[in-house]
């Protein structure tokens, strides 16, 4: 019986003064709702930072807030391509040089010698006549006379080929040498032995017999080699093809 009169009490109660603390709690839910509202509104309209941003202040000498110089890269060494070099092609057979084209010996020029050391007491003359002791008459003289004495050994003027060995009725023993080029050199007075034969091949000083006393046509002047050369069939100065000494 007492514990419902207590709960009869409790339900007065809250009838009578329920509505004024049901009024109270929505009031104080009310506030606390705004409360929380408002401070979401106030944060969602916070001033934005500066455009520029926060200002800093530098002091001299100060390294904070400096900026670090850039790096300067040195560009790569570039590298070379190095292209193959295009091997040549070989040249056709019809272009290449015959061996026998390139390998051509050259030709020495010819070297000349006197047949024997000795004054020149008769010269050359086929213009002027020239008088004879022997034939005691006025004549051309196609040759020159070199004093030697007999027995004196003769020599080839020049490279050449025997050409002739014979016996003259006037100028005695001779000897013809060819040497080319159509020039032709004549030995006459020799000996009547020669050391030389036709077809023999001789070079530049090459004995071909010796002085003797056998032309009779100069029989009256002093021992002596009777020389005489022609170049192309036609009689020149022997002096010409000498050497001077």
């Amino acid at each position: 019986m007492k514990q419902n009169g207590i709960m009869k009490k409790l339900g007065d109660f809250i009838m009578g003064k329920g509505f004024y603390i049901a009024l109270l709690l929505c009031v104080a839910t009310i506030g606390v709702s705004g409360y929380y509202l408002y401070q979401e509104i106030s944060g969602a309209q916070t001033p934005a930072d500066p455009v520029g941003g926060q200002a800093q202040v530098v002091l001299p000498n100060s390294t904070e807030g400096q900026a670090k110089p850039p790096e300067i890269k040195e560009p790569a060494p570039k590298q070379e391509t190095v292209k193959p070099k295009p091997q040549a092609k070989p040249a056709p057979e019809q272009d290449k040089p015959k061996a026998e084209q390139t390998s051509a010996p050259v030709e020495a020029p010819p070297v000349y010698t006197w047949p024997v050391k000795g004054e020149v007491f008769s010269d050359f003359s086929l213009e002027v006549l020239a008088y004879d002791e022997t034939m005691g008459d006025w004549r051309t003289h196609s040759g020159v006379d070199i004093a030697a004495a007999v027995g004196t050994r003769v020599l080839a003027l020049s490279n050449g080929t025997v050409m002739r060995v014979y016996e003259d009725d006037l100028m005695g023993t001779s000897v013809v040498i060819d040497h080319g080029e159509g020039l032709v050199s004549t030995y006459q007075n020799l000996s009547a032995h020669p050391a030389v034969a036709q077809g023999d091949s001789v070079v530049t000083g090459t004995v071909i017999g010796a002085v003797g006393d056998t032309a009779i046509a100069e029989s009256g002047r002093p021992p002596h080699l009777h020389l005489e050369v022609m170049l192309d069939n036609r009689a020149v100065d022997p002096v010409d093809y000498l050497p001077q000494y």
